[in-house]
């Protein structure tokens, strides 16, 4: 089963208690941390698929916070495809490349620097960390993460990160940190619709 998610922002001090961004109200890092692992491997099978949409973590490129990085990332069920976001660097990237291990017969993480495109449930995604105009056409949508606790303003643009606003959709609560199946997608995808065509 593949899965979604995004701005998990591991390790970032500055993004706890920031209504600017998020409303994360820990009362420390790790905190958050173990809330995001916990979600994510009670939702994630070991051989699922998880997509991340860019901003994994904010650490250094000092060689004891990327380890430490990459050992809660190990803790994290199933492969795990990442789209580089604006605090992911090439450091980070080669880290994870060179210590990577093999899950379900592939590499535990694979990497991409702007995007990619899945087709299912007759829908054309394209998955990127910035959120992109697709422009308005029946079956093209922007799975994306960066902007937190927003929404874009286009029926067409589903933000999948932690912090989004647009899991209200789903018409149920999900513990913060879980990633969003294709189920999940879809259901957001057709509930943003009838809900923008309601406000014309």
């Amino acid at each position: 089963m593949d899965f979604f998610t995004a701005d998990t922002h591991f390790f970032h001090p500055g993004i706890v208690h920031n209504a600017r961004f998020a409303d994360r109200h820990f009362l420390t890092i790790g905190e958050m941390n173990e809330q995001i692992v916990n979600s994510w491997n009670a939702t994630v099978a070991p051989t699922d698929q998880v997509y991340h949409l860019g901003d994994i973590a904010l650490i250094s490129t000092k060689a004891a916070e990327l380890a430490r990085l990459l050992s809660l990332l190990l803790r994290l069920n199933g492969n795990i495809c990442f789209i580089k976001g604006n605090h992911d660097n090439q450091t980070l990237f080669k880290y994870l490349a060179k210590h990577n291990i093999t899950v379900n017969g592939k590499p535990k993480f694979t990497f991409h620097e702007v995007g990619i495109r899945l087709k299912f449930a007759k829908y054309q995604f394209f998955l990127t960390h910035y959120p992109m105009i697709v422009g308005p056409a029946k079956n093209r949508i922007n799975l994306h993460g960066h902007i937190h606790n927003r929404a874009v303003n286009m029926a067409e643009n589903i933000n999948v990160g932690v912090d989004s606003p647009e899991k209200d959709y789903l018409h149920r609560s999900i513990p913060f940190g879980t990633p969003f199946s294709r189920d999940d997608i879809v259901m957001m995808v057709t509930e943003k619709k009838i809900d923008y065509q309601k406000r014309r």
